[in-house]
């Protein structure tokens, strides 16, 4: 409705300020637009824009950066908070009109006004002299009629991805990324509170959404979240128009199947508060489909979360729940929930009496062995949307290390580490354990030899603190038990991160 009405006032000659008072007319009382951000729309621009501007006025005033940032922005718009002085002068100037155009009362702190020449008031003017063409007085508006926030956020990861291709050393994880992350995240979920496309681009989307999952093994977790999140933002795009139940139903499929992949990969990347946010966007989107195996293989993907950074208590209170929605449905969230159910157990096993662990732990992933059995062979292939041989094998192994049965589970991390040719991550990861076995059967010599082989294996760019956690776990379980090694300075110095590092900063700590 804004885009229109702006449309139609640069048709008929009116200002931005004119602009601005009829995209609050229009939208204020259906949709709480307020009169800031009212005007931020009359000039067709995103709230990027008009930070940066403010921080251009700031430095041509030589002061220093502002603070202000498009969460504040953001705020003022949607009322919950108010400028202070100094920010309301600068906005005001952006802008070009005075305090109370943008709905505050009261003269701005500078004590002039803030029109350019030829500008005219707005804030005494009635409805017929807001209705004159006066093109004099025109001031010139950003062409742009986009999606402001929307499209800046692609361009952000647009722009990642480009420095990830010509192999830029210092592209990390850090504000601006995050920020366009969480954006594409909760404009899907005002689509799917809030809300046609052709069969054939759905089919082409579906196809682009399994190849995303193919590449989970084999492309660097900050690379391949830009690729899926460009997706998820057109599947959005598609969404927020009306669509027929059958195209609407596979729509949601896929965009709980892109949340699920991105929370995936922001496990790997190593912040837990963005990845339990895209389980939660895709827990919503599973629940359009009504699909119980789609349920329950998000909420299986989602107990990883507190397995990792958490309580294994919630990890093994979200398996059983995966669990339950898997039902009697034969699919991959019913081995996979077993085994995540088991490696919550053997975490805890500290805590409560061994042998009655140890044996729960041991059923569950006889039951998701019973379960991978029966599953069908397309799911037994995918890493991403199913559950495979190899990822059994691996966790089966990380759970008898963790439950201290390192006879079995050298056996099977052997065979896990020989299926694995391409997930590097999976691979530092097995190779930990097994490290972590030569350690608990006293042999440290080789448990400093396997630990350094596997992080000089391991690139920069994986070098995230999902897979450093572990490792400076296992540095800290030899320091107690041989802090003079000899092998322990070799493998202290494979862990010191490389100054480049993906991801290094991320709010997973």
């Amino acid at each position: 409705m804004a885009r229109r009405t702006r449309a139609k006032g640069l048709a008929a000659g009116r200002t931005a300020a004119q602009i601005a008072e009829e995209i609050h007319e229009a939208c204020g009382p259906q949709f709480g637009t307020t009169k800031i951000k009212s005007h931020r729309l009359s000039y067709g621009i995103a709230l990027a824009d008009v930070i940066e501007q403010v921080r251009a006025l700031f430095e041509r005033d030589e002061k220093p950066p502002p603070g202000i940032g498009e969460t504040l922005l953001s705020a003022y718009e949607s009322g919950l908070k108010r400028p202070g002085p100094e920010y309301l002068h600068y906005l005001c100037t952006v802008y070009r009109v005075e305090p109370v155009s943008l709905g505050y009362e009261g003269p701005c702190i500078c004590g002039h006004g803030h029109r350019m020449p030829g500008v005219m008031r707005t804030d005494n003017l009635d409805r017929s002299d807001l209705e004159r063409p006066s093109r004099e007085l025109w001031i010139q508006p950003p062409t742009s009629t986009s999606d402001g926030d929307g499209e800046e956020d692609e361009n952000i990861l647009r722009r990642t991805l480009l420095d990830l291709l010509r192999n830029q050393p210092n592209t990390q994880l850090d504000g601006p990324v995050l920020g366009a992350v969480e954006g594409i995240r909760r404009r899907m979920d005002e689509t799917l509170v809030s809300a046609t496309v052709s069969p054939a681009m759905l089919d082409q989307w579906e196809e682009s959404t399994l190849a995303f999952g193919r590449q989970y093994t084999t492309t660097a977790p900050l690379r391949l979240l830009c690729d899926v999140l460009l997706e998820l933002s057109s599947v959005r795009a598609a969404m927020s128009r009306r669509q027929p139940m059958d195209l609407y139903e596979r729509l949601c499929r896929m965009a709980a199947q892109l949340s699920g992949l991105s929370g995936m990969i922001m496990i790997n990347l190593g912040d837990h508060r963005l990845a339990r946010s895209f389980f939660r966007t895709g827990r919503t989107a599973a629940d359009e489909t009504g699909d119980r195996a789609l349920r329950a293989w998000v909420t299986a993907r989602e107990a990883l979360v507190p397995l990792y950074y958490g309580d294994a208590r919630e990890a093994l209170n979200l398996a059983k729940k995966s669990r339950d929605l898997a039902g009697q449905v034969s699919c991959a969230a019913q081995a996979m929930a077993p085994v995540v159910e088991a490696r919550a157990l053997a975490m805890i096993s500290g805590t409560e009496s061994k042998k009655e662990v140890v044996d729960q732990a041991k059923r569950a992933l006889s039951r998701a062995r019973a379960a991978f059995s029966h599953m069908k062979s397309h799911e037994q292939e995918d890493m991403a949307f199913g559950y495979t041989e190899k990822q059994l094998y691996f966790y089966q192994g990380d759970v008898l290390t963790k439950l201290g049965q390192t006879l079995e589970a050298e056996v099977v991390l052997d065979q896990a580490l020989d299926k694995y040719q391409d997930h590097i991550l999976d691979q530092t990861l097995i190779r930990l354990d097994q490290a972590t076995c030569r350690l608990l059967d006293d042999d440290v010599a080789e448990a400093c030899r396997v630990a350094s082989e596997a992080m000089e294996l391991l690139a920069p760019e994986y070098r995230t603190d999902f897979l450093m956690r572990p490792a400076l776990a296992l540095e800290a379980a030899i320091v107690a038990r041989a802090p003079d090694h000899p092998g322990l300075a070799r493998f202290r110095e494979q862990l010191r991160p490389a100054p480049h590092i993906i991801g290094e900063g991320s709010s997973g700590a």
